[in-house]
């Protein structure tokens, strides 16, 4: 299982530590975006001190409607006590989890500030 609190933002807040290809590791504070259906969002300046691997660039269309070319590199995650590598996208804004790594999981957030957020993964159907 998964915890994490809403913060006085009204964003659910999960602890994540991200691992590079040589063994840099850091715990970051990810926001659970469910508008975003890819795995992971890292500011460039940690992928860059994590060395982490480009895999290519992708294009996606944002909430306003816009076309956004990203660059798309290769990241391993602490994910419910299992190391998961995952592709990671470029951008400017906080860490962000997708509904890539919330695939297959029950979440459960408190909308309240200082609310449980609670991810857990579902039953095999």
């Amino acid at each position: 299982m998964i915890t994490g609190v809403v913060n006085t933002k009204r964003e659910a807040i999960i602890h994540v530590i991200v691992c590079g290809p040589n063994g840099q590791e850091r715990e970051i504070d990810a926001v659970i975006d469910t508008g975003f259906t890819g795995f992971l969002t890292l500011p460039f300046s940690l992928i860059v001190s994590l060395g982490l691997t480009w895999r290519g660039q992708a294009q996606a269309e944002l909430g306003d409607g816009s076309l956004h070319q990203f660059d798309v590199y290769e990241a391993t995650v602490m994910w419910d006590g299992q190391m998961r590598t995952v592709e990671t996208d470029a951008a400017d804004t906080l860490p962000l989890i997708g509904m890539g790594l919330l695939y297959g999981y029950d979440l459960h957030i408190q909308t309240v500030e200082e609310g449980t957020v609670t991810i857990e993964v579902l039953p095999i159907q």
